[in-house]
């Protein structure tokens, strides 16, 4: 679902474009950017069994390490959330491309930081493993124990199992492609000269 500004380019999605992968490394799967504010969204995640959640944004800042803290607490998952660093001088110089509509009168700094980074792993626990970075572009790792920790993690909160309430919420998920016609009835709505269907 294309959110903020991405609306003017991007179009509609569906929740089949949404799978959780069975890797050697866990059940790894992905919410990009406000998605991941998406509660329904990431329920559906945690129903899939997702293990390593991934949340690539271009949001940055203690809100969104917040965020996705929550998001690793809430579904007993390890969350990476790459997050991307740049400066003005990665985009094309003035006047091709004004970042901001007053950046036309204001002197041009290519180091001006455009985007800050902030990249984030965090563990089912809530613990914050590697980040977040905001020194610039640069790679960090962590150790996951997915067999060890998410298990854990779920025996104390496990939101789509033995604390959820089917009693009084359930969720109904629609993960088939949609597609812009749909027949409902059989293919035979008419016949030829001699009885036979015709393709419509």
């Amino acid at each position: 679902m294309p959110t903020y500004s991405e609306r003017l380019v991007w179009g509609f999605g569906d929740c089949s474009t949404t799978p959780v992968y069975d890797t050697p490394y866990g059940k790894l799967g992905s919410v990009i950017c406000w998605e991941n504010r998406m509660p329904l969204l990431r329920t559906s995640m945690y129903a899939k069994g997702i293990e390593i959640y991934c949340a690539p944004t271009a949001d940055s800042g203690d809100k969104w390490v917040s965020t996705m803290t929550h998001v690793a607490m809430e579904g007993g998952c390890y969350v990476l959330s790459p997050i991307q660093f740049c400066r003005r001088k990665d985009y094309p110089y003035p006047p091709k491309y004004l970042y901001s509509p007053s950046e036309e009168f204001v002197t041009y700094d290519s180091d001006s930081i455009i985007w800050a980074g902030g990249s984030v792993i965090i563990s089912p626990h809530g613990e914050v493993l590697a980040g977040p970075n905001y020194e610039g572009e640069g790679l960090f790792t962590a150790d996951l124990d997915v067999r060890g920790e998410i298990p854990k993690a779920k025996f104390k909160f496990d939101m789509v199992g033995h604390y959820s309430r089917p009693d009084i919420l359930n969720l109904t998920v629609n993960n088939r492609p949609l597609v812009p016609v749909i027949f409902t009835s059989s293919p035979c709505k008419s016949k030829d000269k001699d009885g036979e269907c015709k393709d419509i």
